[in-house]
């Protein structure tokens, strides 16, 4: 049951994310929404590579009399996961340059609001 609880809170970050995009009208919040899906997405993944009682796949210099341990996590769910939260950081700084600049513009975040002054 305890192993159930981070796809829990994985798919709980997604809903939250999910509702916020959908059902909030400020641009700031609607950007806080996917920032909240993707660390959900992220701990999904990197859930996904966990393994019980397992070591983490890294070696330094072996000694002889060590062996390679028999489970390990899976280091592929890792680096993607390290990937994502690199274009996740890149992706948020430009929605948040782009919302900067729809303020400048019109003077306002509310979604409803741009649409009617920009038509």
């Amino acid at each position: 049951m305890i192993y159930n609880i981070p796809f829990i809170a994985a798919i709980s970050l997604v809903l939250i994310g999910l509702y916020t995009l959908i059902f909030k009208r400020n641009l700031i919040k609607m950007i806080i929404g996917i920032t909240i899906m993707e660390s959900g997405v992220n701990l999904f993944l990197i859930t996904l590579g966990y393994r019980k009682e397992s070591v983490a796949p890294i070696f330094t210099a072996l000694p002889s009399s060590t062996t390679i341990p028999d489970k390990m996590s899976l280091p592929v769910p890792q680096a993607l996961t390290l990937t994502s939260i690199v274009i996740g950081v890149a992706v948020l700084a430009l929605m948040l340059a782009i919302a900067v600049q729809i303020y400048r513009r019109y003077g306002t975040l509310n979604v409803d609001k741009i649409r009617r002054l920009r038509g």
